[in-house]
């Protein structure tokens, strides 16, 4: 893999932990994508 790959990989596996340590239950990581997804919709929206 190349550097770039190597760093892109890290970056998304930092991501997911401090991700999953943000959300202390799984109805809290349910609660944290609708939000995403709410945030995403409303962006494409224009709201």
């Amino acid at each position: 893999m190349s550097i770039f790959s190597n760093k892109l990989s890290l970056l998304a596996a930092l991501f997911l932990v401090f991700g999953a340590t943000a959300c202390n239950t799984i109805e809290g990581m349910g609660e944290d994508a609708e939000a995403v997804g709410d945030a995403a919709e409303d962006a494409t929206d224009g709201e």
